[in-house]
């Protein structure tokens, strides 16, 4: 979404600009409450930054999916197998079918799973650049149940989104679990200390669901409440698959 067009967004993201020039590069860490952190996470996006954000599964690293330079950046902090694609995230439902194809996807069916712990695959649109996940015929799309996360990817448009963690190391619910990362992002935002009570069954990450074949699901990687999930697909009369074509 153009700032432009957002009235009073536009004014805070100014702020935040303005305080990002003001802040020693050491400064990278804000709490997630109210509309300052909002601005703040999104000017450091649009400014090609990669941030740490919170879901409501595991913590995420973001930068701009349409941002190639950011892209590539979040694969290299990661370090990350460039093959291996990585999902977007969007801040509302009705905003996938612009990033993933929905025609053979049920009515009403993705406003029973998202907002949610559930990652869809669905075939890519072409508004989607070429170098976001190059080769792949799928895109993973998230619409977290996170204000915090949903209303940054509002104002940058969708974020390149991946686990907070090393390649092959075990996935982070809480900052410090990747402070070894820190010096390499541009933002940490953290969760507010009500907030600081997850699960450890959380860990596993959402529930990885391929819509890419017309009338069937295949899940991916069982997460989150994989059960539930899979009885919403049964309900709208799509057959299961085994076999993975869409990757996380």
């Amino acid at each position: 979404m153009n700032p432009n067009a957002m009235g009073p967004i536009k004014v805070n993201m100014n702020n935040a600009r303005n305080e990002l020039k003001l802040l020693e590069s050491k400064e990278k860490h804000w709490f997630c409450g109210g509309n300052r952190s909002v601005v703040m996470a999104a000017q450091l996006l649009q400014q090609g930054k990669i941030i740490a954000i919170p879901t409501d599964t595991i913590y995420g690293l973001a930068g701009v999916a349409v941002n190639p330079l950011a892209v590539q950046r979040l694969y290299e902090i990661k370090r990350r197998d460039g093959s291996k694609p990585l999902a977007i995230c969007l801040s509302n439902v009705k905003e996938i079918g612009t990033w993933g194809v929905l025609d053979d996807v049920p009515s009403g069916m993705l406003e029973c799973l998202l907002p949610g712990p559930c990652t869809i695959c669905l075939r890519r649109t072409s508004a989607l650049p070429k170098s976001f996940n190059p080769g792949q015929e799928t895109v993973g799309i998230r619409v977290p149940d996170n204000k915090f996360v949903r209303s940054v990817a509002k104002i940058v448009g969708p974020l390149a989104l991946t686990s907070a963690n090393i390649s092959s190391e075990p996935s982070s619910l809480y900052p410090d679990e990747f402070r070894a990362l820190w010096p390499k992002l541009d933002g940490v935002f953290h969760e507010t200390s009500n907030s600081n009570k997850r699960l450890e069954s959380r860990r596993v990450g959402s529930t990885v669901v391929d819509l890419s074949t017309p009338g069937y699901y295949r899940i991916v990687r069982h997460g989150i409440a994989g059960n539930i999930i899979i009885n919403v697909l049964n309900k709208y009369g799509l057959k299961k698959i085994m076999d993975n074509v869409c990757t996380m």
